[in-house]
């Protein structure tokens, strides 16, 4: 039979009846012959327990001492699984990610896999056990306990995947799949049966929750099959995330909608308009190891121009205090200006590569709303739009409308 590594999130353990019965499923799926590796988070809310106790103690917790402490709640998890398994007469073993040897970088609390040292897991599932592993930590080579960032687990769950060669890679969440946009905005929003790995990449990238990016990305590079579904029931296959390049004639021209309120934009307004004035600005930024999403740069008038990006909104005031003590004066800027009360709405849909329009019913759907929109970035399957953030909402449910995303099928290319 199959080889499937399983992950649940943090919802899906976050008691010991959720734990008893994610225990049932894995037991239902070693019934029908399938050797298992099982991904878990810690319980739902304790990583954010962990955190808040370590700020208790030192306001900006050491970046080594709060990757171990908050790495206790996956080894909670992982012990409190084997046991449910072991009750039911399921052997299984637990592993942290340095057990495991999840080999990552030193980037404390946003550490990268490096390498995967798989023998102890396929030792244990060719004696029939059950392999559970906690998700969000690995090791460095000195033997450091690193995390790899929140949602962490996915990106675990992937890589073990791809490690083990395993047939499948399921992720269970508090929700049955990934959706047309969030159902909390749009009650009328559809679960997908199917994403490509670059819309989801996209969706990923540009708000959506269902997916860690980095596990996407992981993914797509080792092509593993992926599938996105609820822990709490089994009504539906989910959605499974395929390499498939060539959309059939009913390819919807958009997939998704995803919007992302963790936005700042700001600009330097009255910048000289010469070579070089971009790397000037971004180059200081990227040294502050800050993110920059958008960029727009004005056409030059009378020798100046005006220069705007987005960070994130955790990076806003960081990055004006640079603007205004470093970069202005040392650039000739004439002024900085900064808005953390914007978010980002995007389109995506690999059917939008071969429909013209796209663009022009966005922008239309959002002038009959009243909508300014202040940026605008685009890809081949994407287009992003930057708006104040009070009308997010409406934004969102607008072009879900406007784009059929909300009827029993979307619309196809024409």
């Amino acid at each position: 039979m199959a080889l499937i590594v399983q992950k649940y999130g943090g919802t899906s353990v976050a008691n010991p009846e959720r734990i008893r019965k994610v225990a049932e499923r894995v037991a239902r799926f070693r019934a029908q012959g399938h050797d298992l590796v099982v991904v878990v988070s810690a319980m739902s809310g304790e990583t954010d327990k962990l955190i808040k106790l370590a700020r208790e103690v030192q306001p900006v917790p050491d970046p080594r001492e709060l990757d171990v402490l908050v790495s206790t709640g996956e080894q909670a998890t992982i012990a409190l699984l084997s046991m449910a398994l072991i009750q039911m007469g399921i052997p299984a073993r637990s592993y942290t990610g340095a057990q495991v040897r999840i080999l990552t970088d030193g980037a404390h609390t946003k550490a990268r896999i490096l390498s995967i040292d798989e023998q102890r897991m396929r030792t244990d599932l060719s004696a029939g056990r059950v392999v559970v592993v906690a998700g969000f930590q690995g090791v460095t080579e000195q033997g450091d306990i690193t995390t790899l960032g929140r949602g962490g687990s996915d990106t675990t769950g992937v890589a073990l995947a791809a490690a083990l060669g395993a047939d499948e890679c399921q992720i269970y969440t508090d929700v049955d799949g990934v959706y047309t946009t969030d159902p909390r905005i749009v009650p009328e929003a559809r679960r997908l049966d199917t994403i490509t790995f670059e819309e989801m990449l996209e969706m990923a990238s540009l708000g959506s929750k269902v997916l860690q990016i980095r596990s996407v990305e992981f993914a797509g590079k080792y092509k593993v099959k992926l599938r996105v579904l609820s822990s709490f029931e089994d009504k539906n296959d989910g959605t499974l995330i395929t390499f498939e390049d060539n959309p059939s004639m009913e390819q919807p021209i958009i997939s998704g909608i995803a919007f992302n309120r963790d936005e700042a934009k700001l600009s330097l307004l009255g910048v000289p308009d010469r070579p070089g004035i971009a790397f000037s600005i971004l180059d200081p930024v990227g040294q502050a190891h800050v993110d920059v999403d958008m960029i727009i740069q004005n056409i030059g008038v009378d020798g100046s121009t005006d220069f705007s990006f987005t960070v994130h909104r955790n990076e806003y005031q960081k990055t004006l205090d640079l603007l205004n003590n470093t970069i202005k004066p040392q650039c000739g800027a004439r002024e900085v200006r900064g808005d953390n009360h914007i978010c980002k709405v995007s389109l995506v849909g690999v059917g939008m590569r071969s429909h013209a329009g796209v663009a022009s019913l966005m922008f239309k759907t959002l002038f009959e709303e009243g909508i300014n929109i202040q940026m605008i970035s685009t890809s081949e399957i994407k287009i992003s739009v930057v708006i104040d953030e009070k009308y997010m909402e409406l934004a969102v449910r607008a072009l879900h409308k406007a784009f059929g995303l909300d009827g029993a099928t979307s619309p196809t290319k024409g």
